[in-house]
């Protein structure tokens, strides 16, 4: 198949995009309303944007016109936590994409344990391995759909102690959950490991900061 981009509408650019960019991490993003409901969706337009300080992208499209929960929730708190699903939590995390009330917990209509966190009283899933806990950067729209990528510094990094050992963090033992096109989602069936090669020095990487 070869076709313009121009030539399709948004349905199909979207099938076409997230059927090819695979596998794709799953940002499972806690946030609190105005009312305190604990807002609970995957989102897996998820990326690392910057290292010092730490900054994490979300790309949060639209229901309509309507700002998701998840977006509105970010805005009005500025504050909000990326738990990382494991593969065993793939039926949840797919669940909690359906579109509920804004008075609804997805969390306690699926039954997902919640623990605290040390971010502004915003809860992070409590089976996860990792939760990054985060305040908004700033939000950038991009395209007709008015998609919004959601920028956040990590304020604080919580991983399981088995998970990570001097820093290097352990894949298997997270054993993460991945998104590929559709209602279809991927883990990591092979695991390599290659001699180092040469990599811009970390002190030359922080004297940039000068």
């Amino acid at each position: 198949m070869y076709v313009k981009s121009a030539e399709l509408d948004l349905a199909h650019c979207y099938k076409l995009l997230t059927g090819v960019v695979i596998p794709r991490p799953i940002a499972w993003i806690t946030s609190v309303s105005d009312d305190g409901v604990v807002n609970l969706a995957p989102f897996s337009q998820f990326t690392i944007l910057s290292y010092s300080p730490p900054i994490i992208g979300v790309s949060i499209g639209h229901k309509g016109r309507t700002p998701k929960d998840t977006l509105r929730n970010i805005l009005a708190r500025r504050t909000f936590v990326v738990n990382i699903p494991s593969y065993a939590m793939m039926e949840q995390v797919h669940a909690s994409s359906a579109e509920l009330g804004a008075d609804v917990s997805e969390a306690e209509a699926l039954s997902v344990s919640m623990r605290p966190t040390g971010i502004d009283g915003v809860p992070g899933v409590a089976q996860a391995q990792v939760r990054l806990e985060c305040r908004l950067y700033r939000t950038e729209t991009y395209g007709n759909d008015q998609s919004v990528l959601v920028s956040g510094v990590v304020d604080a990094f919580d991983i399981a102690d088995d998970a990570v050992d001097n820093f290097r963090v352990d894949a298997r033992t997270i054993d993460p959950l991945a998104r590929l096109g559709g209602p279809n989602y991927a883990r990591m069936a092979e695991y390599s490991t290659l001699a180092p090669v040469g990599a811009t020095p970390a002190e030359v990487i922080d004297s940039r900061r000068e």
